[in-house]
């Protein structure tokens, strides 16, 4: 498949599952707020906060997307893929919002707040319901970003995925507090704005360094072991990598037989450039030839 059907099919695919997420957003959302007010259940109701970020998140993730495949133009020159890693950081400062807010939640109720929680049926179908759904749209996501490189679905991924494990506290959470333990929904809270904390943590991490060009792992030594199979070629040498939203910048510099022609150089680049092209899915390479 070449780069421009590549590109089209990688396109309309992400949109979708993008779609889908958001729509996967408003249902939790509604969900687990009704169900959070009426049992009084500051687990849920955390749920519920982290739920309507994920809906910000995921439309936010969904219009970058979308954005993000626009090529490039006068005013950007390599087109307008950073606008994922933009959304992706955009989505680490909502995460770490709603711990802020748990946290603080947590806090009022262990010193001021003495409210009582009405666990029943529907407390726990909802955060079974969300588990359920979390998995099914982590999986897609992840599925979907790992094979277009997009770090703004990976970004969503994620969020979906630290649902999975902070419903998972707060059905713990719900079980302790019918036995007794009238504080098990608020550490359980607690716990979900740890875990939420940790996940923000590594997606931001990763963010910064894809905006501050940081070079991919691996994909240096791919490429030399890729140039060195073809004969024309003597030497590589500074390689330089970059993400830019699902876009791998390659440029490089090759040593070539001093007798070639120009021609014959520039075929001898174009050959370089198509084996990476091949291997390195949305790769765009530059290769400069030079005599050995």
């Amino acid at each position: 498949m070449n780069n421009e059907n590549f590109r089209s099919k990688a396109e309309k695919e992400k949109n979708r599952v993008a779609l889908t997420s958001v729509i996967a957003a408003v249902v939790l959302t509604l969900f687990k707020l009704i169900v959070g007010v009426s049992t009084n259940s500051l687990g849920i109701l955390s749920e519920a906060a982290h739920s309507a970020l994920d809906l910000i998140a995921a439309l936010v993730t969904f219009f970058a997307v979308r954005y993000a495949a626009k090529p490039a133009d006068e005013d950007h020159h390599f087109g307008h893929g950073k606008t994922e890693n933009l959304s992706a950081l955009f989505e680490t400062v909502l995460l770490l919002i709603t711990c802020v807010w748990i946290i603080f939640e947590v806090y009022e109720r262990f010193t001021v707040k003495s409210i009582s929680v009405d666990v029943n049926t529907w407390s726990f179908i909802v955060v079974l319901t969300s588990i359920v759904i979390d998995i099914s749209r982590s999986i897609a996501l992840k599925k979907v970003a790992k094979k277009y490189n997009s770090q703004a679905l990976e970004a969503d991924a994620l969020h979906f995925s630290s649902d999975i494990f902070s419903s998972l506290v707060v059905l713990i959470g719900l079980g302790g507090y019918l036995y007794g333990f009238h504080y098990a929904d608020s550490v359980a809270a607690l716990i979900v704005a740890v875990i939420v904390i940790f996940i923000s943590v590594m997606l931001g991490r990763r963010t910064i360094d894809v905006l501050m060009d940081k070079a991919p792992k691996g994909i240096k030594e791919k490429i030399e072991n890729l140039v060195a199979g073809i004969p024309e070629v003597a030497a590589v040498h500074d390689i330089k990598i970059r993400n830019s939203g699902a876009d791998v910048l390659i440029e490089m510099n090759i040593h070539v037989d001093p007798a070639m022609t120009i021609n014959e150089a520039h075929e001898v680049s174009h050959k370089v450039e198509g084996k990476i092209q091949t291997v390195i899915n949305n790769s765009r390479v530059v290769v400069h030839a030079e005599p050995a």
